[in-house]
């Protein structure tokens, strides 16, 4: 009987889908790629149609000695990498190196890895898509040429082991700008005013917001203005004005794509962006459930598709209205995909919505089972019927003062029975609002003005970061966590808690790629560049035009670098400290962990210091100098040289003036200088010389 060879990427995979497959199939992986770009060079000749040179890549000898051995046995090779462009590149280097011409080949690609979807694929065979390799092979070579060309660059500005990458650097210049804005930003105090009233016939007392004031919204700025208005209200009347009813309605989430899933991992279970690609790819590859055997619980974790297949919706239509009943049942939200999404592709979903997430919870790792549950709830949600709200608003009358209160109760929970959001917050409102009527007696008990300052946009966390690459169309699902993971390592930016932070080797690199490239941090020009790569994909666009038109104008761009770079490029700046050991003057050096103090001895002495930046200001606390500072994730502050016996620190750097307001001590912000004290809120604008 004929024989025939399936070759997967993934080890993992192999286990799996051998149990859908008779004896007359071998299964077989390869382990990812098998051929690359080699490491020692640029990899392809600019002169010469920028044709690529791959290499088999080192340790994939015995990999493909094997798969060759069970070729020459094989009637007929089934290529089932990925179903993306990655996995297409991979079924295409491999038939190169098994030098399958000749040989019966086809493609199979499946987006879940079940008995139903892999017979199915095999029934289904096709050709190797050039349009998705060459797509992947552009990317590949784009990303080579940033990488290697300003990488040795930096390496000479800052720190050898640094890099530049073609989305990474836009995405370091995203939060280099983040944290530009909230440095600049100045809080602006205003006030809210709340009136507590009783309710004649009833208990508790309801509290409605001002709103208006004259006809006018309400807004104020200081205390002198609430108090104009505390008096303007004394001796009033309240009486309610008007009593609306409504109905609102919230819709069923979209099912998850990589990019959400990978926000509400991060924000519902805390998950880092690589952690929840590792589970998930685990979940999607196959996990031995009791009674099942090696199964994959989820379809393919790498998409920006919500398509749902008709198969899963009637499958979720079926177990919906068994158990939740027919009202809860509907086709689902749907929306328009996007003209880049990948929509061979759907949505991440269970691959059987019947194997809830308690009946196989025993059979995964607690990580495991949080992700599926997850994603089982997103998806089962995406599948019902809205939810709907019984709404409430009153408008309250005092003089020419309007306040108004509203409420909110649950008329039909529709898909919250199963599912809502990690930053979900519904607002009730009054309780009692729906006891109120236009007849209703109502007597002040207390105005309660409060102060409040405005906020300055807030620092990036992973989950936030995705979100803006998505939006902005920068990287696709496959980059997003590599190009934060990058980030994080290269120490460019810092995590503490959940928020990302620049640190001064970031703020280094991000400024040489600003300076001299400035096109390849510009949102719009990465944007663009993935819309190019999607019409290689889409065979609309030439793979090797798009490398052509690039890289002259990165060779400029470097070659002015290189010559600019050597000229500002200085010698160790010699520090006033004396070496305790030799005696020589001490340099400034830079490691990983910013400026250190070091002999210029070395190697003979050895000796290292920790080197503080005075700044020209003395401490607010005890009169010695302020210093810059790392902390132990890497970000920059302002505090006392002599820590720990004086506790001062600053995240904005500090100025020698006093508030002459408050007497405090001031910082820059911007272009201007602010109190420290946010309370106070003295400002005034920097004059630079």
């Amino acid at each position: 009987m004929a024989k025939n060879l399936v070759i997967v990427e993934s080890p993992a995979k192999v286990k799996t889908i051998k149990k859908f497959l008779g004896k007359n199939y071998e299964v077989m992986a390869s382990n990812g790629h098998v051929r690359d770009l080699p490491k020692s060079q640029l990899g392809f000749d600019a002169e010469n149609g920028f044709e690529p040179k791959y290499i088999t890549i080192r340790g994939k000898g015995e990999i493909l000695a094997a798969l060759r051995k069970e070729v020459k046995k094989a009637d007929k090779i089934y290529l089932a990498t990925d179903p993306d462009r990655e996995g297409e590149a991979i079924s295409w280097h491999l038939s190169q190196a098994l030098k399958l011409e000749g040989k019966k080949v086809a493609r199979i690609s499946f987006n879940e890895i079940t008995q139903n979807a892999v017979k199915t694929s095999l029934k289904n065979p096709r050709e190797i898509d050039m349009n998705l390799v060459d797509a992947q092979q552009a990317r590949r070579l784009l990303d080579r040429m940033v990488g290697y060309r300003i990488s040795p660059l930096i390496w000479q500005k800052v720190k050898r082991g640094l890099s530049a990458g073609r989305v990474q650097s836009v995405a370091l210049r995203i939060v280099c700008d983040r944290e530009a804005e909230i440095d600049a930003f100045i809080p602006e105090e205003y006030w809210s005013m709340d009136a507590e009233l009783s309710v004649k016939g009833e208990k508790k007392p309801v509290n409605a917001k001002l709103v208006s004031v004259g006809g006018n919204k309400f807004a104020a700025s200081n205390k002198d203005e609430v108090a104009a208005i505390v008096d303007r209200l004394n001796g009033a009347t309240y009486k309610v004005s008007s009593i609306k009813k409504g109905e609102r309605t919230r819709k069923a989430p979209l099912p998850f794509t990589t990019s959400t899933l990978q926000q509400e991992a991060s924000k519902a279970l805390n998950f880092p962006i690589s952690k929840t690609m590792r589970i998930a790819q685990q979940l999607y590859e196959g996990v031995d459930v009791k009674g099942y055997g090696t199964i994959g619980l989820i379809t393919y974790l790498r998409t920006d598709s919500v398509r749902i297949s008709d198969e899963a919706k009637a499958m979720a239509h079926q177990f919906i209205t068994e158990n939740y009943g027919e009202n809860y049942a509907t086709a689902g939200s749907q929306v328009k995909n996007s003209t880049n999404a990948q929509d061979a592709h759907e949505a991440i979903r269970p691959s059987d919505i019947n194997r809830i997430p308690s009946a196989i919870k025993d059979s995964l790792s607690k990580d495991q089972f949080r992700l599926y549950q997850l994603i089982w709830k997103r998806f089962t949600a995406s599948q019902m019927a809205n939810a709907l709200y019984e709404t409430t608003s009153v408008t309250i009358m005092a003089g020419d003062c309007e306040f108004r209160l509203s409420s909110q109760s649950s008329k039909f929970d529709g898909f919250m029975s199963v599912y809502t959001e990690a930053d979900d917050v519904t607002e009730k409102g009054n309780v009692t609002a729906n006891s109120l009527s236009e007849d209703s007696v109502l007597t002040l008990k207390e105005l309660l003005p409060e102060q409040h300052f405005t906020q300055p946009p807030a620092h990036f966390t992973e989950a936030s970061l995705v979100k803006t690459l998505e939006e902005l169309g920068i990287g696709r699902p496959s980059t997003y966590s590599p190009t934060i993971s990058t980030i994080l390592a290269r120490r460019y930016i810092t995590k503490e808690a959940k928020n990302l932070y620049v640190t001064e080797i970031g703020e280094a690199v991000n400024g040489i790629m600003t300076d001299f490239f400035p096109t390849i941090v510009d949102e719009n020009f990465t944007a663009n560049m993935e819309a190019l790569l999607d019409g290689v994909a889409e065979g609309k666009v030439e793979w090797k035009s798009v490398i052509a038109n690039f890289y002259p104008d990165l060779e400029k761009a470097v070659k002015r670098a290189e010559t600019e770079l050597e000229k500002v490029e200085i010698a160790d700046e010699v520090s006033d400290e004396v070496c305790s050991v030799c005696g020589r003057q001490m340099v400034i050096k830079y490691g990983p962990y910013g400026k250190f103090l070091a002999c210029p001895g070395f190697p003979e002495c050895r000796n290292t210091m920790p080197y503080f930046e005075k700044i020209g200001v003395a401490c607010p606390k005890c009169g010695k100098d302020v210093v810059i500072k790392m902390s132990k994730k890497g970000r920059k502050f302002y505090g006392c040289i002599d820590n720990p016996n004086c506790d001062f620190m600053s995240w904005a750097k500090p100025v020698n003036e006093k508030c002459p307001r408050c007497g405090g001590y001031m910082v820059h912000k911007g272009n201007k200088v602010a109190c420290a004290n946010a309370e106070c809120g003295y400002v005034f604008e920097n004059k630079k010389e």
